[in-house]
């Protein structure tokens, strides 16, 4: 299976997984949301349905495309794993910019005397 991100680094593929968010859509429907040709799409698809992000259903001669969870899943999971690393950087970052905002509320306020 390939690897997530590298997937996901395609800004093509991130609009597709983005359009099809909303529910399963045709090739034609996805063609007109990312602004790329028909071959395009499908070239996208395919790539997302060999890494297991997308799932097909046949609707006579059309075919509907929509998004399966467990990749989703998957990533989430290792986004979680590392939160504990950075939340705590990005609240002391937080407050460090709040004290500097406050210090220099408090400077204007003396000065414009």
């Amino acid at each position: 299976m390939p690897d997530i991100f590298q997937v996901l680094a395609d800004p093509t593929r991130r609009r597709i997984v983005d359009a099809l968010r909303h529910g399963e859509r045709s090739v034609g429907e996805l063609v007109d949301v990312v602004d790329i040709g028909q071959s395009g799409v499908s070239r996208q698809l395919a790539i997302l349905e060999d890494a297991d992000f997308v799932v097909v259903r046949p609707e006579g001669r059309r075919r509907l495309y929509s998004l399966r969870p467990q990749p989703f899943r998957e990533l989430s999971a290792f986004v979680t794993a590392y939160r504990a690393i950075w939340e705590p950087r990005l609240d002391r970052m937080g407050a460090e910019l709040e004290r500097r905002r406050r210090k220099k509320d408090w400077k204007r306020r003396n000065t414009d005397g």
